[in-house]
């Protein structure tokens, strides 16, 4: 694979070869089969399009960081098929994609269905820890309790040889692409542009989601202009899969009466699209309350420096943030007050945004650096959350031992014995699956 060519996805079609293109999306962890039982009405109509995320049901293992890398090569497959506008909908990552798609690339989307979506994914420190996990103890564990994710107690509990297929589907994906996936899913947070999205959208969403629930469909709906709640009766987060016949129908009904007309270049004009019909399976009762779970305050013009450069502060949280993770961070701002709050804004400004977002070291290396310099110091109260860290940013538990084995050489042992009893026990707490 050459390093300038974007790789392509692994795809599957159905219908008339004529017909319009319509995609499916799939969700982390799953294969196109999550789409099995819908392909057969869909492809009366439409042109389906399956695809893969790299790593997943066979694909090749091209690792994207990103919601935005995965994006791209669905649109690099779709280009080398001459495939320029399409409908879109997709479950949980495929719905991301959906958002992405219809943020960056308006002009080939004509209408969108998100089902179990979100326009931010939990927060990010539940996914890099779910790479903690994965790059400790491979897939396994996280194989174990998708169905406790994806489906009802009951549908669980009846379908056993649906459970045991979701179970293998985890357990076939590439490592490194889930681990990837996850940290697209942790930097995916499009909350402030929702208003961005122009097409016509179904916001779907089973009633006992726990991963992206009903109060997360709302979200969606509160923020884009042109878009209608379903709420499925009796399913969990693989909607599609616990309850085919509903979703296929509202998919269909969807798609057969929003799909919006490309624009017109030579006249200017577009076509007015036939008004959606919206969904009938929501709850009976009044109409659901659609607040955003959180208002997202325009973003503020970035202060500037003395010489005119960019303050680093807020980089410098970002940073923070991401290497530290959230909870920690919270706390320790939480804490400071007239006296301390000073230092950690020091803290952040330059430790964070001036020297760990230089690009000269990569994350990993970092980490190394900063456990040996505090095995070194003898700073072992900051230790512990320099270990969560490096776990965070890539290192496995064994790369951390050889790490602090390195230190006992030229630190000395009995910083080395100290440094180890802490590192135990958090990578003990970080990487051990939750039963």
């Amino acid at each position: 694979m050459s390093e300038t060519q974007t790789p392509t996805l692994q795809y599957r079609l159905d219908g008339p070869d004529d017909a319009p293109v319509l995609i499916l999306g799939p969700s982390l962890g799953t294969t196109w089969h999550m789409w099995d039982r819908q392909v057969p009405e869909l492809a009366k109509q439409w042109r389906v399009f399956r695809f893969d995320l790299p790593g997943h049901g066979g694909a090749p293992a091209y690792p994207a960081g990103s919601v935005g890398a995965v994006t791209d090569r669905l649109l690099a497959t779709l280009d080398g098929l001459g495939v320029q506008r399409f409908g879109y909908t997709g479950c949980a990552f495929g719905g991301a994609i959906g958002l992405e798609l219809a943020l960056r690339h308006p002009q080939r989307i004509a209408s969108l269905a998100l089902i179990a979506a979100s326009p931010r994914f939990g927060t990010p420190d539940e996914f890099r820890q779910r790479g903690v996990i994965v790059r400790t103890n491979g897939l396994d564990p996280i194989a174990r309790t998708s169905p406790d994710r994806w489906f009802t107690g009951g549908f669980a509990a009846a379908q056993p040889a649906i459970t045991d297929w979701a179970v293998q589907m985890v357990r076939t994906t590439d490592p490194g692409c889930y681990i990837a996936a996850c940290e697209a899913l942790a930097a995916f947070d499009v909350r402030a542009e929702l208003a961005r999205v122009g097409v016509p959208t179904l916001v779907l969403v089973g009633s006992d989601d726990q991963v992206t629930g009903p109060a997360e469909a709302r979200t969606l709906v509160a923020g884009i202009p042109d878009a209608r709640l379903a709420v499925v009766p009796g399913a969990s987060h693989l909607v599609p899969v616990e309850q085919p016949g509903a979703v296929t129908d509202l998919l269909v009904r969807h798609f057969s009466t929003a799909w919006q007309p490309a624009y017109d270049s030579t006249t200017g004009q577009t076509a007015i699209p036939a008004p959606p019909v919206k969904p009938v399976l929501a709850a009976a009762g009044p109409p659901p309350q659609t607040v955003p779970i959180a208002e997202i305050a325009p973003a503020a013009p970035a202060p500037q420096a003395l010489g005119g450069r960019p303050d680093p502060y807020d980089a410098g949280l970002k940073v923070r943030r991401e290497v530290l993770g959230d909870a920690h961070v919270d706390r320790v701002l939480a804490q400071a007050d007239e006296f301390s709050g000073d230092f950690q804004e020091f803290v952040t400004r330059y430790a964070w945004g001036e020297i760990w977002d230089r690009p000269g070291l990569d994350r990993r290396s970092r980490s190394c650096v900063s456990l040996t310099a505090l095995v070194a110091g003898g700073h072992f109260d900051e230790l512990g959350f320099h270990v969560r860290a490096a776990l965070r940013n890539g290192l496995t538990p064994a790369e951390i031992k050889e790490v602090l084995l390195q230190a006992a050489v030229y630190c000395g042992v009995p910083a080395a014995n100290s440094a180890f009893k802490v590192a135990q026990e958090v990578i003990r707490e970080e990487t051990t699956p939750e039963e």
